[in-house]
């Protein structure tokens, strides 16, 4: 999955786009992670280098603009270290700052639950689809494509029928959350052998990244719709 770079004619509406993620996100959430995100947005603004994908600031000047002391800002980046949105390109040495920078696929991928929360329009942008959920310039069939980002790929009944064990799963996950549904949930497709053999709900996501991100932080969720569609499921593998 690929992300493509806020550079050139329209760098500044995707940088515009991508920091109306991080805000939606923000508010969604609680006031700490708020707050979080908010200091995270003060650097991109201030001392971010889009083109170059480079962040090179000190924990002092970083408490400047923050209004903290130095160990809230290693407490803070930490946190954001461990999120995935910040990596470290090269590590400082004999006093020299560290070269850090910006994970944006993540951060759209951990902010499209909220999307809808800016609007139509915006998730309609984002995704390349019209309103009425076609693709720009497609049938309704054809896969969409955004300026900002490549979205998930996506089945109408997951690679298996709707009427079956998955079906029932992703029904009962929709109606849970429909915006973690689209975001996560509905691009996985089923290896209707793996569930015969081993008695596993066997998943196929679209990317590395997206198997990953499920198996780490969404698969509880998961395993409960399962249980409840279906008691004799032995367990859920996602690849």
């Amino acid at each position: 999955m690929q992300i493509v770079r806020p550079v050139g004619r329209e760098a500044a509406a995707k940088k515009y786009d991508i920091l109306s993620a991080l805000m939606a996100h923000a508010l969604a959430g609680d006031p700490q992670r708020q707050r979080l995100v908010l200091r995270l947005m003060a650097l991109i603004t201030s001392r971010y280098n889009w083109q170059r994908n480079e962040l090179t600031v000190g924990q002092r000047e970083i408490a400047r603009l923050w209004c903290v002391d130095e160990r809230t800002v290693k407490r803070d980046m930490a946190r954001l270290r461990a999120m995935g949105w910040i990596t470290v390109k090269r590590q400082g040495a004999r006093g020299r700052v560290s070269v850090l920078g910006l994970d944006l696929e993540r951060m759209l991928l951990d902010s499209r639950p909220e999307w809808s929360h800016i609007g139509e329009d915006y998730v309609a942008r984002m995704t390349g689809r019209d309103l009425d959920g076609a693709a720009a310039g497609q049938g309704a069939s054809a896969p969409p494509e955004g300026p900002n980002v490549v979205p998930f790929r996506r089945t109408d009944a997951g690679g298996a029928a709707q009427g079956g064990i998955w079906g029932l799963i992703r029904d009962r996950l929709q109606a849970e959350d429909p915006a973690l549904f689209d975001a996560w949930f509905a691009a996985l497709v089923e290896d209707d052998a793996g569930t015969r053999t081993s008695g596993l709900l066997q998943l196929t996501a679209p990317s590395r990244f997206h198997a990953t991100y499920v198996r780490t932080h969404l698969l509880g969720r998961l395993q409960v719709a399962a249980r409840r569609a279906d008691a004799g499921l032995q367990g859920v593998r996602i690849d």
